[in-house]
């Protein structure tokens, strides 16, 4: 049995090296081959294969040991597509409880060289360019999708007038043609407020009225009531094909856990280079004084070891948010210095592991990029742990009706 690890590097299987969606048409194949969803892959894996090797057959014929940090259940209990996949945070969670991923997609070519490392997938990329004929059948849609204005204007024809050239046209599109039994979306807890409530409220219409579906109210989680230390709201959309029966949907129980950041704080000693120099620390200091009472003011705060952090976030002075105190780099020898500038106090930035870990990601998952687009990519996933919190309540109530 051929390690895919040796298999990646036989191919060149690199996001990064590749605009072609070939290599996840291949990828998709070898994972699928067996089940129904393979049908969907195989002739564009033959002609990928074919044109870069002159024996394709034993390509597609090999069972491949998948020796990454998160391989595909063995007997899965059942079947989702990951959407605006990002780095895998949704696919862990699924993976966690039994599901198998028949289908992914992701448009940044950095968060997918980090999905491929640790799931031996390549995500298919723009999802607005793929064809709902394309993807397979499943059970559970999942997605984090951007958040967009909707037009109500026009004649009103349902979905398809009010959505389009939006990114959530594309899941509902999808739904449309698959018929998934269910569907768990994510987004951030300004969806509610967005728009004047326009956008939520378009939303509830498409999925509930012309989709048809059972959709209980919208509830918004917080990543600190499901075991990690931050602060972090996001909404969360839950869905049921009618046909299953399902009437009522109860989000998860906040956990009875007290969180804090020392549970996910570096143990060893850290990077100079995440250490912050004391003329950077002061203008920080000035930033957050000068806009105090303007209400737009740069919130960055010193996290004490017994506290959580504050959500993570993407872009400007996202990293610098949350301020760590760690007083090990005075135990450099020689004195360490930081720009010219001796860093007494200690003051310093999230390290990339760190903020994986406020997500919920294990120090198994590897990091393979610069620390700038590990910072984008952390800060753009989804909890882990309320992810799958939800998601297996939402799975046990399917399996349930599916007895029925």
């Amino acid at each position: 049995m051929k390690k895919y690890t040796e298999l990646r590097q036989e191919l060149h299987l690199d996001p990064l090296k590749s605009n072609s969606e070939n290599p996840a048409y291949f990828t998709h194949y070898i994972h699928n081959k067996n089940n129904d969803a393979g049908k969907y892959y195989k002739q564009e894996a033959e002609k990928f294969i074919s044109s870069i090797k002159k024996t394709s057959s034993k390509y597609l014929q090999t069972n491949y040991k998948f020796d990454v940090p998160f391989p595909t259940p063995k007997n899965p209990k059942f079947t989702f597509i990951d959407l605006f996949a990002g780095i895998g945070g949704f696919r862990t969670a699924m993976q966690n409880l039994g599901g198998k991923c028949v289908f992914s997609s992701e448009i940044d070519k950095f968060a997918k060289k980090t999905y491929e490392v640790n799931f031996g997938e390549i995500p298919f990329g723009d999802i607005t360019k793929i064809k709902e004929k394309n993807v397979p059948e499943h059970d559970i849609l999942c997605g984090g999708f951007p958040c967009q204005s909707f037009s109500i204007a026009g004649k009103r024809k349902g979905f398809k007038d009010e959505t389009r050239g939006t990114l959530f046209f594309d899941i509902t599109r999808i739904i449309e043609a698959k018929q998934p039994k269910a569907f768990f979306l994510e987004n951030v807890k300004g969806l509610r407020k967005h728009d004047k409530g326009k956008t939520l409220k378009t939303i509830l219409k498409v999925l509930r009225e012309d989709l048809n579906y059972f959709v209980p109210e919208p509830q918004v989680i917080n990543a600190k009531d499901f075991g990690v230390p931050q602060n972090r709201e996001r909404i969360f959309i839950i869905g049921f094909r009618k046909d299953l029966g399902i009437t009522e949907f109860k989000y998860p129980e906040p956990l009875k856990k007290k969180v804090k950041f020392e549970d996910v704080k570096e143990k060893e000693k850290v990077s100079v280079k995440y250490y912050l120099s004391t003329t950077y620390q002061q203008t920080l200091k000035n930033h957050k004084q000068r806009h105090a009472n303007k209400g737009n003011g740069f919130g960055f705060e010193i996290i004490p070891d017994d506290k959580c952090a504050n959500a993570i976030v993407v872009g400007g002075m996202g990293r610098e948010r949350n301020i760590v105190i760690d007083c090990r780099l005075t135990d450099f020898t020689p004195v360490t210095k930081i720009k010219g500038e001796v860093n007494k106090n200690g003051w310093r930035k999230m390290t990339p592991r760190e903020w994986a870990r406020l997500q919920g990601f294990s120090d198994n998952f590897i990091i393979p990029v610069s620390d700038a687009q590990a910072y984008k990519q952390f800060g753009n996933s989804v909890a882990i742990p309320a992810i799958q919190a939800t998601a297996e309540i939402l799975t046990g109530m399917m399996k349930n009706a599916e007895k029925k």
